[in-house]
C-alpha cells in the first residue's frame, strides 16, 4: 500500500534521530576526513588530492556536463526494478491502480489487458536501459578526456622536473626507476579519474535513488538497509589498509626490474663479451620472480577483500530478503513490493560493488602519488639568475680557477686548492693519473656539480653571475662515450637543430667520415641503433666530434675523445680539427700523448692539486708525473703516432700561420688503421 504524501513526511521526520548514524557514517565523516587529506596533500606534497581538483576545475563544463548525463542516466535506469514487479499487483492480483491508469493512456483500448500491459511495460524497461547505458557511455567519455588531459599534464610536469634535477640524483636513482614512475604510476592515476571516478558517481547516485525508493515502499526496510550499509563499508576499510602496502611493494619491485633491465639491455654487448649474460639474465629473472610474489599477494588479497566485502552484502541480502516476506506477512508490504525490493537489492549489487572498490583504486592512486612525490622533491640542478653577459662583444672566453675545493662526498676532497687559467683562444691540457680530478673539474665547468669553495671566473665574472645556461650555449662537450640516439646519422649530428646538408657534410669531412657516410645506402638518412651500437667506437667518436664542429662552439672539451681511434686516422683528424679550433678556447682532457701535444699549456693535475705546468717539451724534461707518463716509459707507438701528428699539423700550416686544410687534408681511404673497421661498419648497416 502507497503511503500519503503527509504521512511519509512525518514519518521520516520522526524518525529522524535514526537517520542521524548513517549521514554521520556515510557523509559526514568522508567528507571531514577528504577536507583534512586535502589540506594535508596540499602542505606536504606537490601532486595530491588538492593539486587534482584544481587540474579538475580547469574542465568545469565538461564536469558538469558529466554530472548532469549522470543524474538524468540515474533518473532513467533507477525506475526499471519497480516496473515489472509492481505488475504483479496491478495485472496479476487484478488490483489496478495508478500505474495501469498510466499504460491505459500509452495504449489504445484494444490493448487494454494484461498481455498489453506486460508488453507496454517490457517495451519501456527495454528503452530506458538502452537509454541508461548511452548515457552511461556518454558521462564516462567525459570523465575520459578530463582524464587524459590531467594525466597529460602530470607527466609535463614530470619532464619539468627532470629537466632540473641534479646528476647526483640521476646516478644515484637510475633510469629504470624514473621511467616507472613516468608510466606506471601516472597510468593509475588515469584510471582512477577517467574509470573509477567515473562509474563511482553512477553508482553513488543509484545508491541515492535506490534507498530513495526503497524509504517509499517501506522506511522501515528501507532504513534497515541504509543502515547495514555502513558496516559493510567500515569492514572493507579495514582490509583496505593492507592491500594499500601491498601495493606499495609491487610498485617497487616493478620500479627495481624496469631499472635492472634497462641498465642490462644496455650493457648487453659487454655482457655477452664477458661471459656474464647469463649470470645477468638470472638476476632479471629473480627480479621478475619478484614482481610475481608481490603481484600474487595483492591480487589475491585485493581480490579476496572484494569477495569479502561482497560477502557481507550479500549477507546482507538474505537478511533483507527475509525481512521483506517478514513486512508482507506482519505489515501492508504488498507481494508486488517485496518482488521490487528484491529486485532493487540486486540493482544495488553493481553501484555498491563500485562504492566498496573506489578504496583500492583510492589507495593505489594515493601510492602512486606519493612515489611521484618522491620524485618530485629530489634535489635540483643550481641554476643562479644570470647577472652578466660577457659575451656580447664576442670575446673570446678566458677561464680562470681560483682556490677551488670540491668533494663528492665529507670523507676526501677530489679538488683541493686547485689554481689554473684557461687563456682565450687557446688549447690547454689537463693530464694525470685516473682519479686525479680532470673529469670532475669539467664536470664543475658545466655546472652538473657545484663546487664547495672556491671561484670559477668566465671573463673575470664569477660562473654563477654569468648563469650555466649562457655558458653552455657557447661551449660544446666531446665525451670518451658519446651519447647517441637510435635514430638515423642525420638526427643524430642535428639533434633537431636546423642546418643545411653541406653544413652535415663539411662537419662530416672534417671528422673523417665522409667516406664512411658516402658509402651508406641511406646516407645520411641511415639509422645507426641504440646507442649507435652499428657504428664503431672511433666511428661513434667521430661523429661526436663532427656534432660538435656543426655547433661551432666558442669553448671546446674534448674528454679523451679520440681514444678509440688509430694511429693514422687520429692524425687525419688533428690535422683537420687544427683549423677549426684557431681562436677558440679548448680544454683536452687525454692520455695520448698524441692529444696533449697539440696544447699550447699542459696541467699535470695530482690528487686534485696542478703539480706542474708548462708545455710539452718543458715537462717532458722536468722530473715529475708528466715524465712518468709521457718520458722514458712512451710506448714505440706513441712516439711514432706523436710524431706522424707533429708533422702533418706542421705541415699544414703555411708562412703566414693560417691554416691549409682543404689543400691539406688526408684522404680517409688511403689510411690503413680504420678502413677494415669502417667497411665493417658500412656492410653493418648497409645490411638493416
Amino acid at each position: 500500500m502507497q503511503l500519503p504524501a503527509e504521512l511519509i513526511f512525518y514519518r521520516t521526520r520522526s524518525y529522524f534521530p535514526w537517520l542521524t548514524p548513517y549521514i554521520a557514517v556515510n557523509i559526514a565523516l568522508p567528507l571531514i576526513i577528504g577536507i583534512i587529506i586535502i589540506v594535508k596533500d596540499s602542505v606536504n606534497q606537490t601532486i595530491n588530492w588538492s593539486w587534482l581538483l584544481k587540474q579538475a576545475k580547469r574542465h568545469r563544463p565538461r564536469l558538469v556536463a558529466a554530472n548532469i548525463i549522470a543524474l538524468i542516466a540515474t533518473l532513467v535506469s533507477v525506475p526499471i526494478p519497480l516496473l515489472m514487479p509492481l505488475m504483479v499487483d496491478e495485472v496479476l492480483l487484478d488490483k489496478p491502480a495508478d500505474g495501469v491508469k498510466f499504460l491505459n493512456l500509452l495504449l489504445p483500448e484494444s490493448l487494454h489487458g494484461a498481455t498489453g500491459y506486460i508488453l507496454m511495460v517490457l517495451f519501456l524497461v527495454v528503452l530506458m536501459r538502452v537509454a541508461g547505458q548511452a548515457l552511461n557511455i556518454l558521462q564516462s567519455r567525459q570523465f575520459t578526456l578530463v582524464a587524459k588531459d590531467i594525466t597529460y599534464n602530470i607527466r609535463g610536469h614530470l619532464l619539468d622536473k627532470l629537466g632540473r634535477i641534479s646528476m647526483r640524483q640521476y646516478e644515484e636513482r637510475g633510469s629504470g626507476g624514473i621511467t616507472s614512475h613516468l608510466i606506471t604510476d601516472v597510468e593509475t592515476i588515469d584510471k582512477f579519474v577517467g574509470d573509477t571516478l567515473s562509474r563511482f558517481l553512477i553508482g553513488l547516485l543509484t545508491v541515492i535513488g535506490t534507498a530513495v525508493i526503497l524509504l517509499w515502499l517501506n522506511w522501515q526496510l528501507g532504513l534497515l538497509i541504509l543502515l547495514v550499509n555502513p558496516v559493510v563499508v567500515y569492514a572493507s576499510r579495514l582490509m583496505g589498509n593492507r592491500v594499500k602496502n601491498l601495493k606499495k611493494k609491487e610498485n617497487q619491485a616493478f620500479e627495481k626490474f624496469q631499472q635492472r633491465l634497462v641498465e642490462t639491455l644496455e650493457g648487453l654487448y659487454q655482457l655477452r663479451a664477458s661471459n656474464r649474460e647469463r649470470e645477468f639474465l638470472a638476476q632479471l629473472k629473480s627480479n621478475a620472480n619478484d614482481i610475481r610474489h608481490n603481484a600474487d599477494k595483492y591480487a589475491w588479497q585485493s581480490e579476496a577483500a572484494g569477495r569479502v566485502s561482497f560477502l557481507l552484502f550479500l549477507l546482507g541480502f538474505e537478511l533483507f530478503r527475509a525481512a521483506a516476506m517478514l513486512m508482507v506477512l506482519f505489515s501492508d508490504l504488498s507481494i508486488g513490493q517485496m518482488f521490487a525490493v528484491f529486485g532493487y537489492l540486486w540493482f544495488m549489487l553493481g553501484p555498491v560493488q563500485e562504492l566498496l572498490g573506489i578504496q583500492f583504486a583510492w589507495y593505489s592512486a594515493s601510492a602512486a602519488m606519493q612515489r611521484l612525490n618522491n620524485l618530485l622533491v629530489l634535489e635540483e640542478e643550481v641554476r643562479p639568475t644570470p647577472k652578466v653577459n660577457p659575451f656580447v662583444d664576442g670575446e673570446t672566453l678566458h677561464i680562470e680557477v681560483k682556490n677551488l675545493h670540491f668533494a663528492y662526498d665529507e670523507d676526501k676532497e677530489v679538488l683541493h686548492d686547485l689554481n689554473l687559467v684557461i687563456p682565450a683562444g687557446k688549447r690547454v691540457a689537463l693530464v694525470g693519473s685516473s682519479g686525479g680530478g680532470k673529469s670532475t673539474l669539467i664536470q664543475l665547468l658545466l655546472g652538473i656539480y657545484q663546487k664547495n669553495t672556491g671561484d670559477i671566473l668566465i671573463n673575470n665574472h664569477p660562473i654563477e653571475d654569468v648563469g650555466y645556461d649562457n655558458l653552455r650555449n657557447k661551449m660544446a662537450v666531446v665525451l670518451q662515450h658519446p651519447v647517441l640516439f637510435n635514430d638515423t646519422l642525420r638526427q643524430n649530428l642535428t639533434l633537431g637543430a636546423d642546418y643545411t646538408d653541406e653544413q652535415l657534410w663539411l662537419a662530416l669531412d672534417i671528422a673523417q667520415l665522409t667516406d664512411v657516410t658516402e658509402r651508406l645506402t641511406n646516407g645520411l638518412d641511415t639509422e645507426i641503433g641504440r646507442q649507435g651500437i652499428r657504428l664503431s667506437g672511433g666511428q661513434r667518436q667521430r661523429l661526436a666530434i663532427a656534432r660538435m664542429v656543426l655547433s661551432d662552439p666558442e669553448f671546446v672539451i674534448l674528454d679523451e675523445a679520440t681514444s678509440a681511434l688509430d694511429t693514422a686516422t687520429e692524425a687525419a683528424l688533428h690535422t683537420a680539427l687544427n683549423e677549426f679550433l684557431v681562436g677558440k678556447t679548448t680544454l683536452i682532457v687525454a692520455h695520448r700523448l698524441s692529444a696533449v701535444k697539440q696544447a699550447d699549456l699542459i696541467y699535470v693535475l695530482e690528487d686534485g692539486q696542478v703539480s706542474q705546468t708548462g708545455t710539452h717539451k718543458e715537462l717532458v724534461n722536468e722530473k715529475g708525473l708528466y715524465q712518468t707518463l709521457y718520458g722514458s716509459v712512451q710506448s714505440p707507438d706513441e712516439k711514432h703516432q706523436s710524431v706522424l701528428v707533429s708533422d702533418m699539423i706542421n705541415n699544414s700550416t703555411n708562412e703566414s700561420g693560417q691554416e691549409t686544410h682543404n689543400s691539406q687534408v688526408i684522404d680517409h681511404k688511403k689510411l690503413d688503421g680504420n678502413t677494415s673497421e669502417d667497411n665493417l661498419a658500412v656492410a653493418r648497416m648497409n645490411s638493416k
